[in-house]
């Protein structure tokens, strides 16, 4: 979603050239984009998403339109009522295991006791 060359966000930005704000504004228009991508797709009409929201039509139309603040909290209800990931953010793992052996066929436990290391070699 593009927004007109002559737009309070706009010449805002080119005024005061706040680059973390410029991304906000980036990232905010990204997801509203998909929102509304979403919405057409499923033929689900804004005021109709309103309802699924328990939210007024005219609050819904501000926040699909690209210019409101989201919080995480309205994020959070639209991905629920839509069953979707609108922000997907990988949860931190500390330990990660590879496997670069061969356990052949049968029960798991006799597969285990069985287990030959690979040949496989790591360049360091």
């Amino acid at each position: 979603m593009k927004f007109p060359q002559n737009n309070i966000i706009d010449n805002w930005l080119n005024e005061n050239g706040n680059p973390e704000i410029a991304r906000l504004v980036e990232k905010n228009l990204a997801l509203t984009e998909k929102i509304n991508s979403i919405l057409k797709e499923r033929d689900i009409k804004k005021g109709e998403f309103a309802e699924m929201l328990g939210k007024k039509p005219s609050e819904v139309s501000k926040w699909l339109s690209g210019t409101h603040n989201l919080t995480m909290k309205s994020i959070n209800k639209m991905e629920f009522v839509l069953g979707v990931d609108l922000i997907n953010i990988e949860p931190i793992t500390e330990v990660k295991y590879v496997y670069l052996g061969l356990i052949q066929g049968g029960e798991i436990e006799n597969a285990m006791n069985d287990y030959e290391d690979s040949n496989y070699n790591i360049a360091m």
